[in-house]
């Protein structure tokens, strides 16, 4: 099944979600799509808030899992790699719309529970409730957490998700 979002195609750290951009051709990719400079902005404009709190959460994240784990590309805040770097050519990031499918390489997070529980029995990937909030795979490379939402994916819960995601992969 070939993987279908918006980033790096290759990309080792990979996010999955049940909605789309509403906006061509964000809305339905041809496979995974590298964005360019400005379009994390011009999707937002078109989506509305809930858009810019996925991509402004994915960059938080990404950020506090950064460096070692995922290059921050000299940028010198989160909202700059948000901005200039996340779901780009090379920044090694994917939002993918397909679902998840078992990882040899890398870690991929299911994002919203209801999703993240539809998306990994059509995978077959089995989770193990780390908590309310967190579910994983054994071979700790799947991970399923709340929406990429301020009140959902609370920094403390970032924090929470970065730990779960650094346990075994430095």
């Amino acid at each position: 099944m070939q993987a279908v979002g918006l980033g790096c195609e290759e990309a080792q750290f990979r996010v999955h979600m049940g909605n789309r951009p509403p906006l061509s051709p964000f809305a339905e990719p041809d496979g995974v799509m590298p964005l360019l400079d400005g379009e994390i902005a011009t999707i937002s404009a078109a989506g509305g808030n809930g858009w810019r709190k996925v991509f402004s959460v994915f960059a938080k994240l990404c950020w506090t899992l950064a460096p070692p784990w995922l290059n921050r590309q000299g940028v010198p805040s989160w909202q700059a790699y948000r901005d200039g770097c996340l779901l780009q050519t090379g920044s090694d990031t994917a939002l993918l719309f397909s679902d998840p499918v078992p990882q040899p390489a890398g870690v991929q997070i299911l994002m919203g529970k209801a999703y993240g529980l539809a998306a990994a029995a059509r995978a077959g990937i089995e989770l193990h409730w780390v908590d309310a909030h967190f579910a994983i795979s054994a071979d700790r490379r799947t991970v399923l957490c709340p929406y990429f939402d301020y009140r959902q994916l609370t920094n403390a819960r970032i924090e929470t998700l970065t730990a779960l995601l650094k346990h075994d992969h430095h």
